[in-house]
């Protein structure tokens, strides 16, 4: 038996019409206290931007970004449910971003060293950072 295609996978920046249940469980892997769907969804509608991947109405993936809309941005989130990633969510959400941001002079990230070749294999470049976490936070 042949194994199904992977659903049709559409993005869109418009989260307004986004409900929590749309967020399903599975995101942050690895985070000491992910957040509450409803949190994510604040982060979602309180971002400068932001854009989801969706497949049959259900966020599988999306990217976060916040910025002062003049000069520079920061992408604090770039999250997609592991059993769609390989198939190219993450690196369609991270150029349509770039492409979002490209009136702006610098788009900042910072990210675990695991995942710093996919955003070599992108074009990033890699900097100093330095974070101050709180895992209780969320």
């Amino acid at each position: 038996m042949t194994p199904a295609a992977p659903p049709e996978t559409t993005y869109t920046f418009d989260v307004s019409g986004l409900v929590p249940a749309d967020l399903p469980g599975g995101f942050f892997v690895g985070w000491p206290s992910p957040p509450s769907p409803e949190k994510h969804l604040q982060v979602l509608r309180g971002s400068y931007r932001a854009l989801v991947a969706l497949e049959a109405g259900r966020v599988v993936g999306f990217i976060t970004a916040i910025s002062d809309g003049v000069a520079t941005a920061f992408i604090p989130w770039l999250e997609v449910l592991p059993e769609a990633q390989g198939r190219g969510i993450g690196s369609v959400l991270v150029r349509r971003m770039q492409d979002e941001l490209a009136d702006l002079y610098s788009i900042d990230l910072v990210c675990d060293d695991g995942v710093a070749p996919f955003y070599d294999q992108l074009g990033w470049h890699r900097a100093q950072a330095m974070i101050q976490r709180n895992p209780g936070y969320l």
